[in-house]
């Protein structure tokens, strides 16, 4: 019984340290790439990347102060999400202090325009 104890704690200190490792990579843009691939979030009939493939069209969403989507004005960008969720996927606006929020804003703002090379004249 004692070398099962004894073998066991090394197993339950790695697979610990295993897990908080693995937890790292969960980043916010991660979490929010997920969501934004989700038909379901928010109750939705579609994913987000069902109009906009790969963030396309979002490079520069979360530069931006105002949005006009839907025939309404958007302040920020949690608002145009949330107009999106509501018109586009026909889901449920959540809330804008929420984590949900918070990972699909972070998503967003990490899809960033692809720089030009000014030496070939192509995209990076």
């Amino acid at each position: 019984m004692k070398k099962f104890i004894i073998l066991l704690i090394p197993v339950l200190a790695l697979s610990l340290i295993c897990s908080f490792a693995f937890a790292k990579h969960h980043t916010p843009e991660e979490r929010g790439k997920t969501l934004f691939n989700d038909p379901k979030f928010a109750g939705g009939s579609k994913a987000c990347s069902s109009c906009h493939p790969d963030g396309k069209g979002l490079q520069a969403a979360g530069d931006k102060k105002e949005f006009n989507i839907a025939g309404g004005k958007q302040k920020n960008l949690e608002e145009a999400v949330n107009a999106c969720i509501v018109n586009a996927n026909k889901g449920k606006a959540i809330d804008v202090a929420s984590e949900q929020m918070k990972d699909i804003v972070a998503y967003i703002k990490s899809l960033k325009p692809k720089e030009m090379k000014k030496e070939t004249g192509g995209y990076k």
